[in-house]
């Protein structure tokens, strides 16, 4: 099995961090599961312009046809305006309609408030829909206060959290 995190922001690492706790996770539970975090900062992904996926650059064909070929998936986003981020609706936006067809996937979300988590159920989560995916229950919010210094999660209740998301996708990606 190829579980793939995707970091959905191009500033800080609190996102990636949070995703790959998941991806690490996941990991630890089973050895064999192949994992990879797409973090967004590392490239440079083009604005969909309704061109064939062949005439965008190599980043964003990689990209792309890293998440085609995952058999799950791990979606994280900050939240920015009450809203997913635009980088990561532009990556959605150069998907098939039918992307995550037999594919699970389990969302985290960070943000600065305890109303953003409403984020993950009213925006992320039809989107995922949208595109077929199978979506876990055990999803996770993460707080900004949840983070130390060096972006490091501190919470253990939230740790928790993302090891039963590792322990849904797990199961029902088999």
């Amino acid at each position: 099995m190829k579980l793939v995190g995707i970091s959905g922001s191009l500033v800080g690492s609190k996102t990636a961090k949070a995703v790959n706790e998941v991806l690490v996770a996941a990991k630890a539970l089973d050895p064999t599961i192949q994992v990879e975090l797409v973090d967004l900062r590392e490239y440079e992904i083009e604005f969909v312009n309704g061109a064939p996926l062949s005439y965008y650059n190599d980043d964003t064909i990689k990209v792309v046809n890293t998440i085609l070929s995952a058999d799950a998936l791990v979606i994280g986003t900050p939240v920015y305006q009450a809203s997913i981020s635009g980088v990561l609706k532009n990556l959605f936006d150069h998907l098939p309609v039918d992307a995550f067809k037999t594919k699970v996937a389990g969302m985290v979300i960070t943000g600065g408030t305890d109303k953003h988590f409403l984020v993950m159920e009213h925006q992320l989560k039809p989107i995922l829909t949208y595109f077929k995916a199978l979506i876990t229950v055990q999803n996770v919010f993460v707080h900004n206060d949840y983070f130390d210094e060096e972006n490091e999660i501190i919470d253990k209740e939230v740790k928790e959290r993302m090891i039963k998301l590792a322990e849904e996708i797990i199961y029902l990606q088999r």
